[in-house]
């Protein structure tokens, strides 16, 4: 017996392309702060401001420490694949003379995702680390500014992360890909 829509028809997943169409003719507004997850286009919440001073003092935070080891890229696009092109709030990645003008990072290029949930939590943990441990994405830390958390997520596998934990300490944190890059976060909450 049919018990719902998925079993009677199929749903039509957007690939990037359409979705970069979509924009080109004005479909989605250029000011639309959306994705494309699983070929869906999903509306992000609006930008507080605790959720863009908490993006930029972590990205200042890596550029300070960095050196020339890394491209640290905010709120900008990394392709996954067909059908998903997520925008993390920041990325580490592998630096290129480019600067990723040519093409969007993919997962190799990725060293460490940074997601900073204040009202996008349950979205962050039930879909975005899923969909970033099923593209191998290395390493993923996570944000909980309502509750004051800072989790690492480490070891991806189709299943999810393996390595979780929360920090409780985080005057030293050390990305998993740039050993001896070691920062102090100490100031986030």
């Amino acid at each position: 017996m049919l018990n719902t829509t998925d079993d009677l028809f199929q749903r039509h997943r957007l690939t990037v392309a359409e979705y970069y169409r979509m924009g080109d003719t004005g479909i989605l507004a250029p000011d639309a702060h959306v994705e494309l997850i699983e070929g869906e286009v999903i509306d992000m919440p609006p930008i507080g401001s605790v959720h863009a001073g908490t993006v930029d003092y972590v990205a200042d935070v890596f550029r300070r420490a960095r050196g020339e080891r890394a491209i640290v890229r905010m709120q900008n696009p990394v392709f996954l694949d067909l059908h998903s092109e997520p925008q993390p709030d920041i990325m580490l990645l592998r630096p290129r003379p480019d600067f990723y003008r040519s093409s969007h990072p993919t997962p190799a290029d990725v060293f460490l995702i940074v997601e900073v949930a204040d009202t996008s939590l349950a979205y962050d943990t039930q879909i975005k680390l899923s969909l970033y441990a099923r593209h191998g994405i290395p390493e993923v830390w996570l944000v909980d500014l309502p509750n004051r958390r800072f989790f690492v997520h480490r070891t991806p596998t189709p299943a999810g992360f393996q390595d979780n934990h929360i920090l409780t300490d985080i005057s030293a944190v050390t990305p998993l890909l740039l050993p001896g890059n070691t920062l102090d976060l100490s100031g986030l909450f």
